[in-house]
């Protein structure tokens, strides 16, 4: 069974640090693009990072540019997101995803519409 489960998610003070999991089963995570989004109530959902499988090559939200990095953990199936510096405005749910089936392979790895399978969400609030 195909499933996506992310931790780490926390309340952190402004310029604080947060550590996101996400541990796929049912499939191999670094063999698909791969991509963390966060949503806002009452805002559009925003893709934060991705990995692409076509190239490996990675992509940011230029509103997390030089703040967060994303890295995968081969061995242990699971992709991170490393949030450093964190902003007021990063307060979100955040979701990882994964394109399991490539049928909208020709839409960027930022694009949510590319995804099939998502986690279930964790929370990450920037409080002071």
């Amino acid at each position: 069974q195909v499933q996506l489960v992310e931790s780490g998610g926390g309340v952190v003070q402004p310029g604080g640090s947060l550590r996101l999991s996400c541990t796929a089963s049912g499939f191999t995570l670094d063999l698909y693009t791969i991509g963390w989004f966060r949503k806002v109530p009452g805002k559009e959902r925003e893709g934060v990072s991705c990995f692409s499988s076509s190239d490996g090559s990675t992509d940011y939200a230029d509103s997390v540019k030089g703040r967060f990095t994303i890295s995968r953990d081969k061995a242990k199936n699971t992709m991170y997101l490393q949030m450093n510096n964190l902003e007021l405005e990063d307060t979100a749910v955040y979701y990882c995803a994964t394109d399991l089936y490539g049928s909208r392979w020709y839409l960027g790895c930022l694009n949510g519409d590319r995804y099939s399978r998502w986690g279930q969400g964790t929370q990450v609030t920037v409080s002071s």
